[in-house]
């Protein structure tokens, strides 16, 4: 047995896993051999997010327990996109911006993954998948598809009932599946896993390499990073929550931690840490206002890995400061201004936008008449509010957003 301890049975403690093609020879597998999966990852930003980031530390334990993960660039199936339930398209992006994404999410991956001495393999499916002549692809593996079967998937079933879905997306199906096809004969990869949203696609990849190769394949996937009214975790005012610092400050990021649901802090705890579970398990009978050590915890915890010990202590310092009433410099989220953006004064929905603290206008309005902004301790009531160059005391402000996120404006 690898390591001693099976780690399926350690995804099942922790709440990874949500579906499984064969449960039995996985986790016998798992239990006995070296194995070689893989998870996918489509460059859609130039940053991983939160949503990544779960799939990136179930990886990371398979990796701890002796198996050899696969981190596969989208750089082929990015050219289509995985159909959402949006109500739109994905907007199409060029081969140029792909491939710089895939660059950032290969520097981040490095954190959580060795890549070195074998241990992990970064691929691209731009290698096989770019290059493809068509008739040929889709004369040898288009017949081994029903159509039928891609529309009862809740992805596409969804979509096709919603806004339509198009040909061109009911090819990326087909371009996974192969994906794993191409893997398994490359470097013998037996078993792919993905977010529970992934589960139709997974299994058209076990199929295919049973149809054309006769060989056995599994499929798991892992739940998805949920609130407790089981909508995706991963958003805020700002936008969404990226494992990028010069994205989301590793303060901001520790807040988002420090902030979330009382009920959900055992089950991230157990999903987004490498605590063990007896600690874990102790965290977890915390009530009332003692749960906030263990959201302390999970933050300082999460901010540490993504980012570092020292970013980690230092946010929880300026976290702490501030929920005491205090101020600690530098480590509160900061955006500069030219003193000439404020010499005639600037509008607090202008401002909370150069400050990145909210989407749109509208939500600044929004927030605004809800009570939700405060600057340097003085709650703001109008939207038509004008911040005065007066109003920076040695060169900065502060604003506060809801109760817990605060952000400094400095002048230069």
């Amino acid at each position: 047995m690898i390591n001693n301890v099976n780690i399926y049975d350690t995804l099942v403690e922790r709440g990874y896993i949500a579906q499984a093609t064969h449960e039995k020879e996985i986790r016998d597998l798992l239990g006995s051999e070296r194995v070689t999966f893989y998870i996918g990852y489509d460059p859609t930003a130039d940053s991983l997010h939160v949503g990544h980031f779960l799939t990136l530390m179930a990886m990371a334990h398979l990796q701890r327990a002796g198996h050899r993960p696969i981190a596969l660039m989208g750089g082929g199936t990015g050219m289509i996109g995985d159909p959402d339930k949006a109500d739109t398209m994905r907007p199409l992006m060029d081969v140029a911006q792909i491939d710089h994404n895939i660059e950032c999410f290969k520097v981040q991956m490095a954190k959580f993954i060795d890549f070195s001495d074998d241990k992990a393999i970064m691929a691209n499916n731009a290698d096989w998948l770019r290059h493809l002549n068509y008739a040929d692809f889709i004369r040898e593996y288009g017949v081994h598809f029903s159509v039928n079967r891609m529309l009862a998937a809740d992805k596409y079933k969804i979509k096709f009932e919603g806004s339509g879905l198009n040909f061109f997306e009911l090819n990326y199906v087909v371009m996974q599946a192969y994906d794993f096809l191409e893997l398994n004969r490359r470097f013998g990869c037996t078993m792919q896993f993905g977010g529970s949203d992934q589960w139709s696609n997974i299994i058209a990849g076990t199929e295919l390499i049973r149809r054309i190769d006769g060989k056995n394949s599994y499929g798991l996937t892992f739940n998805l990073l949920t609130t407790s009214q089981d909508a995706k975790m991963g958003k805020t005012m700002a936008g969404a929550v990226w494992l990028n610092p010069e994205k989301t400050s590793p303060y901001e990021f520790y807040q988002y931690w420090r902030n979330v649901e009382d009920v959900i802090v055992g089950k991230l705890l157990r999903l987004l840490t490498f605590l063990p579970m007896e600690e874990i398990k102790e965290l977890e009978t915390l009530k009332d206002k003692e749960i906030n050590k263990a959201k302390e915890v999970l933050a300082y915890e999460i901010t540490k890995i993504v980012h570092s010990e020292e970013d980690a202590k230092a946010a929880e310092e300026a976290s702490k400061a501030l929920f005491a009433g205090g101020n600690l410099g530098g480590s509160i989220p900061e955006t500069e201004l030219s003193a000439s953006d404020v010499e005639n004064g600037i509008n607090i929905i202008e401002l909370l936008e150069k400050a990145g603290l909210i989407p749109s206008r509208g939500e600044g309005r929004r927030l605004i008449s809800g009570g939700g902004v405060k600057v340097n301790d003085v709650k703001i009531s109008n939207h038509e509010h004008i911040v005065l160059k007066e109003d920076f005391a040695d060169n900065e402000i502060m604003i506060q957003k809801g109760k817990k996120t605060f952000h400094r404006i400095k002048l230069v």
